[in-house]
């Protein structure tokens, strides 16, 4: 049995769904042993599919019992809430990687369309289960560059927050991969009383995302880093401009695997996704990350310098515009453990660390989130 320290004592347990068990619409249930029972099915996309044939506009509830389901899915309907019966008991994975995996995306990205789940409606709630992209990321990262077998492409998602969604809330629940983990890409998320894993990005994109009370673990790197300031990086916001809150982890604690060594993991670097533009194609400017960590405890793991900059496309279409922390919307309050400490690189002294103000931004027309 897989064990999460931190949210291990989150495990509960649900008691199999009945017809009507919805607070409006459907109650449906997932299980491996379903035989005959109504409203039951041997996978949570059949129960999605169910539950987007219901005319209903209420809530429906679907109910996953203990097993761990290969599935790809995807929520695109409204007011949904998919229950596990516990982090260790309840798993939804696969191991779509970027390099192959554009074919599942509208625009053939492949980084998007990795996501084992993606959600793409608005009010919907995950609770008490395992979400993970457990592509073989380490068996690539081992091979050394220029071998013909390693592909430049490993991001492999677990949760993907799509372009439609808003008011999505992961609760009590672990998102276990590796590079690119968790891809805010719609309005808003919160994930709370939660493990998320990763190593290279992995807590990224333009959404705006509230993480409390819950555990960010660094893991390993199979490739030798010991030449590079960083082995990895929790966060690559690339929030737009007119977006006042990006990604923030609030009471939160910052851990790591054995093997992940001392001073050896940025909190942040700013992410300018490519977009094409009437005079190019070149790094979104307006696409300036926020990022805050407010009242956060620090493994030794997390670097002294804290922050790090990111290489996005140039106008002549190469790799070389760096984009500086000190230019980005980087914010910490609060920080203590072993690595709180930083040197001074020169970050702004103020920034967005009140958290009464980010959740009022959050969860306005949210109450039921709080």
């Amino acid at each position: 049995m897989t064990r999460f320290p931190f949210v291990g004592a989150l495990v509960f347990a649900v008691s199999a769904a009945t017809p009507g068990a919805a607070m409006a619409g459907q109650g449906l249930t997932v299980s491996q042993t379903c035989s005959a029972a109504r409203n039951c099915f041997s996978s949570l996309g059949a129960a999605l599919e169910q539950a987007n044939r219901d005319s209903d506009t209420g809530w429906v509830t679907i109910r996953v019992g203990p097993g761990s389901y290969r599935e790809k899915v995807t929520i695109a309907r409204s007011k949904v809430r998919v229950i596990g019966s516990g982090v260790s008991r309840t798993k939804l994975h696969f191991d779509a990687v970027a390099q192959t995996a554009g074919h599942y995306h509208r625009d053939g990205w492949g980084t998007a369309g990795s996501a084992t789940l993606t959600i793409d409606g608005s009010d919907v709630v995950v609770s008490g289960m395992t979400i993970e992209n457990d592509y073989d990321y380490l068996a690539n990262d081992r091979l050394p560059a220029g071998d013909k077998a390693r592909i430049g492409n490993p991001q492999a998602v677990a949760l993907l927050a799509d372009i439609h969604s808003d008011r999505v809330s992961i609760r009590k629940s672990a998102l276990l991969g590796y590079q690119d983990t968790l891809f805010a890409n719609g309005k808003r998320l919160v994930v709370s009383d939660s493990l998320v894993a990763g190593n290279i990005d992995f807590i990224f994109g333009n959404g705006m995302v509230l993480i409390e009370r819950s555990e960010i673990r660094s893991r390993v790197r199979a490739a030798d880093t010991r030449g590079e300031p960083f082995q990895s990086f929790i966060a690559a916001p690339s929030t737009l401009l007119d977006q006042p809150v990006g990604i923030v982890f609030y009471r939160s604690r910052l851990t790591r695997e054995a093997g992940v060594p001392d001073r050896s993991v940025a909190l942040a670097r700013p992410w300018h996704p490519t977009k094409r533009f009437p005079d190019g194609r070149y790094a979104n400017p307006r696409a300036v990350g926020q990022v805050s960590f407010i009242d956060c405890i620090m493994d030794a793991h997390i670097a002294p310098d804290h922050w790090a900059t990111m290489n996005g496309t140039a106008r002549s279409g190469t790799m070389s515009d760096v984009f500086r922390p000190q230019d980005a919307r980087f914010f910490e309050r609060g920080s203590t453990g072993p690595g709180a400490k930083h040197r001074d690189i020169g970050m702004p002294a103020t920034g967005l660390g009140d958290i009464r103000s980010i959740k009022k931004t959050v969860f306005e027309d949210w109450p039921e989130a709080r």
